[in-house]
């Protein structure tokens, strides 16, 4: 094995708010030799999210925090490039939690293959990913069919194959994003009604587009779409939890919704998601919303940006609302 010099992003400190690029370095690490049962993986496609800014705060989660001074862990798509384990050989393509990074060594356990006759290898990032992986798992989480569904952020990686997957299940689908050019996409993705929450109140837009209520709520952004549903949702309704977007970088917690007391006046459930759960489903998943996308019956968009040295303004852009689909950092 040559010397192998791979550039990386560390976490310099901590974010009180939004992030900035000062919070972040980008740092070059030389890869020790290749040890025997390991390999080495170059990756090709990175993923930046918006859950990675909880994990750039000090405090106790579902996992634990990025550290200071370390390079920072996300999913990606990558090639081997050498390997002494018998499971990989070179040019297999492979998933990982390493991302952030352009090369790194691993055992065969740390690696999930998948196909390269899938184009593009990103798309295992995204609608065949961990955001495809959440939106398919929060509708099975309370059993979505024949529906009437409201999807907030509707236009980023996980609301668009939310929204393209209910349709498939006979549901009526409403979404709402933030500007002309993500509207126009989730009518490409067949959503049935949508709206941008930025040109009128949400409650408004979602009374106007669903006039006799909706049963479910998937919940990407929290705050005031998640107070709008909680108006909008029809006895026995149920909530998705997935994210809560609007409120990330919030330097003090928002308070809770005012008519929260809804929950018990209209029965309502409410659950929380976490994709690691489902990833004892993961082979399910695939058959199911890989044949959706083989079949041509899931878009998959993404909005890409190329370089390590980018990765930093891509995710930020995250909380600009820059990404329409799924954001991806390309490398070079």
């Amino acid at each position: 094995m040559t010397t192998i010099i791979s550039r990386e992003i560390q976490l310099a400190s901590r974010p009180n708010g939004l992030p900035t690029a000062a919070n972040f370095s980008l740092v070059q690490h030389q890869l020790a030799p290749l040890p025997e049962g390991q390999v080495l993986v170059r990756n090709l496609y990175l993923s930046v999210d918006p859950y990675m800014r909880g994990r750039m705060n000090d405090t106790k989660s579902y996992v634990p925090p990025f550290e200071l001074g370390k390079t920072l862990e996300g999913a990606a798509v990558g090639e081997i490039v050498e390997s002494r384990a018998e499971a990989f050989k070179p040019g297999d393509v492979v998933t990982s939690n390493c991302g952030w990074r352009e090369y790194f060594i691993a055992a065969p356990q740390q690696l999930h293959p998948v196909s390269r006759e899938i184009q593009p290898l990103s798309v295992y990032l995204g609608a065949l990913g961990a955001t495809g992986l959440t939106a398919w798992a929060g509708l099975n989480l309370v059993d979505v069919n024949d529906d009437v569904i409201f999807i907030s952020g509707a236009a980023g990686a996980v609301g668009s194959v939310a929204g393209q997957l209910a349709k498939l299940r006979g549901c009526q689908v409403i979404g709402s994003a933030g500007s002309p050019e993500k509207i126009q996409f989730l009518q490409e993705c067949g959503f049935d009604r949508v709206f941008n929450y930025k040109t009128a109140s949400v409650l408004e837009q979602l009374n106007q587009a669903a006039p006799d209520g909706i049963d479910v709520y998937f919940d990407n952004v929290g705050g005031e779409t998640l107070a709008a549903a909680l108006s909008a949702l029809r006895i026995h309704g149920r909530i998705i939890a997935c994210g809560g977007i609007s409120g990330y970088n919030d330097e003090q917690p928002q308070p809770g919704p005012a008519n929260l007391f809804n929950m018990v006046i209209k029965r309502l459930t409410m659950k929380g998601l976490i994709v690691i759960d489902s990833l004892p489903l993961l082979g399910e998943f695939e058959r199911e919303v890989g044949g959706y996308f083989r079949a041509g019956k899931l878009i998959n968009k993404e909005t890409v940006v190329v370089g390590i040295d980018r990765a930093v303004e891509a995710f930020l852009g995250l909380f600009e609302g820059k990404n329409i689909g799924k954001m991806v950092v390309k490398l070079d």
